[in-house]
């Protein structure tokens, strides 16, 4: 059994003893910890909080346990039912709620649930938040409301089609183009609120086919939810049989967006950030941030249009403290996830997917005809695994010091950029290991520069 508690959120194996999983007592307790803390911090008046949640198994106990627990707290809960984590932040926002708790481990296996827990601008608590969530938790700081004061409860099954209308609402999304390109395409949904809510989306789009895998919201996980090319042989096989001109696929709570060609190849999960904001610059020329482990094609981009990029700490809240920032157009991660503020400052899939449609559409290339025209570049990602002794931070400042001269970021780790290369070393929050990450023209390079920069720190590790 496993339960991490991190600012993120709680996420843990159901099950178990208390403490050990994510089993009702501790959900109580972090919900409970959650609402003392938006008790105190928010600037709303409304009393609400909005809970939506993935198809997991485990989904309607939990919702039962957080709805209850919010109740208790005296909140009036918003139960928008399945949904996905871009559509609850956005309901956060419609309800004027004091917060929203969005019920999925994201792209963890079936096992796995977790509370991600949300402000009343419908975004993730920065660290300082989450921070006071898990001491509040710990020293069980939290009053329970009277019978007089207990919360509301109800369910508002209408936010698919409210996100949705605010999708189709964006200036940049051209529906009639779409529609003119007469696109047929393929869905994987992993059996989770993508099959529910990428078919309505696609439908309004003007698709004139869709094709359908695992998009029963069973949370009987067909694959390995992470949308990674290893885990995605069915999408892949049915592609390459011809007949569509694009495969979406999403996670369990359709945050992530990958993509495969009309060939059945990958379109590459670091480049639909990169082509979305391509289409987006080439309308509303602006500043692009992503975090410090995403591919180098999206400075490139930008500064084709004579923008400037930004980059910040891995991790969604820093992504979109940067975008704030810079006031940028768009933003994003690597891994699928596009930002685009004139929506919301939330990952959102449905957004990458009219955004792309629009852009292929006034294009009128083939799907892997556009992914030629970005810069190719190649990440390889490992990890050096240390000893729990192990002084990870001063090895880090021995790295940094030894490649002053070349451009150096430390704002999360350490990220090395050389003129055609970069490698990035970040130590995990939770284990004794660095992560590290290198990026080339080619994979062979990227592996090399990356295996070159491990060796240096096992041998400062010694």
């Amino acid at each position: 059994m496993t339960l991490i508690k991190s600012i993120s959120g709680i996420r843990g194996t159901i099950g178990g003893h208390a403490g050990e999983g994510l089993n009702p007592l501790d959900i109580v307790k972090f919900t409970s910890a959650y609402a003392t803390l938006i008790r105190k911090t928010t600037t709303v008046k409304s009393n609400k909080i909005v809970v939506g949640r993935d198809a997991r198994i485990s989904g309607e106990m939990v919702k039962n346990v957080v709805c209850g627990t919010l109740m208790g707290m005296g909140f009036d809960v918003v139960n928008i039912g399945l949904a996905s984590t871009p559509t609850t932040e956005l309901a956060v926002t419609m309800e004027g709620a004091c917060g929203g708790i969005i019920l999925t481990a994201s792209h963890n296996p079936r096992q796995w649930n977790a509370l991600k827990l949300l402000n009343e601008h419908g975004e993730f608590l920065n660290a300082e938040e989450g921070n006071e969530v898990l001491r509040i938790a710990a020293a069980e700081e939290f009053e329970y409301a009277d019978i007089d004061n207990l919360g509301s409860y109800r369910e508002d099954n209408t936010y698919d089609d409210k996100h949705i209308d605010a999708v189709l609402a964006l200036k940049l999304v051209d529906v009639e183009a779409i529609r003119n390109a007469k696109f047929k395409v393929a869905i994987d949904c992993v059996n989770s609120v993508g099959g529910v809510i990428l078919p309505k989306l696609l439908e309004r789009l003007g698709v004139e086919k869709v094709e359908g895998l695992y998009c029963e919201p069973t949370g009987d996980f067909q694959h390995n939810p992470e949308p990674l090319e290893k885990n995605l042989g069915d999408i892949m096989g049915l592609m390459a049989k011809g007949g569509y001109d694009v495969a979406f696929v999403v996670d369990p709570d359709v945050d992530r967006l990958a993509m495969i060609c009309e060939d059945g190849k990958m379109y590459g999960e670091e480049y639909t950030l990169v082509t979305v904001a391509d289409y987006v610059l080439k309308h509303t020329p602006g500043n692009t941030v992503s975090n410090l482990s995403s591919t180098r094609a999206l400075r490139d981009v930008t500064r084709k249009y004579g923008c400037e990029y930004n980059a910040s700490a891995v991790g969604e809240v820093n992504v979109v403290a940067k975008i704030r920032a810079t006031n940028a157009v768009i933003g994003g991660e690597g891994n699928g996830g596009v930002i685009y503020p004139e929506s919301h400052c939330g990952r959102d899939a449905l957004v990458g997917i009219a955004l792309f449609l629009s852009h292929l559409a006034h294009e009128g290339k083939t799907v892997s005809e556009l992914r030629a025209t970005y810069p190719p570049y190649f990440i390889a990602k490992n990890r050096i695994d240390l000893t729990p002794d192990t002084d990870v931070d001063a090895i880090l400042a021995k790295v940094k010091e030894m490649y002053k001269d070349e451009e150096v970021n430390d704002i999360d780790g350490v990220k090395i950029d050389f003129p055609d290369k970069w490698v990035h070393l970040r130590k995990s929050n939770t284990e004794p290991i660095i992560r590290v990450y290198s990026e080339a023209s080619t994979m062979e390079a990227a592996d090399e520069i990356g295996q070159k920069i491990m060796d240096v720190v096992y041998s400062l590790a010694k």
